[in-house]
């Protein structure tokens, strides 16, 4: 094992402690996968909590996507897959249960094209557009046909009833993409019903200009 792996392992189980400690996820919810520089993929185990994740476990594919080493899969295999098959850049994905973003994708208003309205610059500095993709029982294959379907046109989208997933170069990215995503979605929540004064179109335009945002 390589020292740029063995720092890989150590990275994934620090920030996900991170995200378990600061109440993003809770008992064995979510799960994370980061490309090796060898192109496998190191990817957290089913059943396993972000509290207490062990590096010497975390299932190892090899670049043929044949797992050599560690526990079993997150079920969520076929999301993770759909993202590294349809978006060349991506190193890492993060799948989160967040709360205030599961409870905007039930909610009837809200835009399937972009669920996330234009509150703060970060989100769309982060994000770009939030796709809501419909139900699928957690496990279904179908869902990662469905983020093929998308032909790499988004990092992030939101699955219904479900929870968020977030592709970035590396880890750390990810990581931070996916909260702000769970943020604005908590800020969202709390402006429901209060007309809030969101960024206009030239102001969103010039975050997407400046900050070269997939926008299309």
């Amino acid at each position: 094992m390589t020292s740029e792996e063995i720092q890989l392992r150590e990275q994934i189980c620090l920030m996900a402690k991170s995200m378990f400690d600061r109440g993003l996820t809770c008992g064995s919810s979510g799960n994370i996968s980061a490309r090796t520089e060898d192109g496998g993929l190191l990817v957290t185990p089913t059943g396993s909590c972000f509290g207490r994740l062990d590096p010497g476990t975390l299932s190892r594919f090899d670049k043929q996507g044949l797992l050599i080493s560690g526990h079993q899969p997150t079920k969520e295999m076929s999301l993770h897959q759909a993202f590294y098959e349809t978006r060349s850049t991506a190193g890492a994905v993060v799948h989160l249960h967040g709360t205030c973003s599961v409870a905007m994708s039930m909610l009837p208003e809200v835009d399937p094209e972009n669920m996330l309205p234009p509150l703060t610059p970060y989100s769309i500095m982060k994000l770009g557009k939030v796709k809501l993709l419909p139900y699928f029982q957690p496990g279904d294959p179908a869902t990662g046909d469905a983020i093929r379907g998308l032909a790499g046109k988004r990092s992030a989208i939101m699955l219904a009833n479900h929870g968020p997933v977030v592709a970035a170069k590396e880890l750390e990215a990810a990581v931070y993409a996916i909260e702000e995503l769970e943020e604005t979605a908590k800020l969202a929540m709390m402006l429901r019903g209060m007309n809030p004064k969101m960024l206009d179109e030239t102001q969103i335009k010039n975050i997407v200009r400046t900050f070269n945002v997939e926008w299309d």
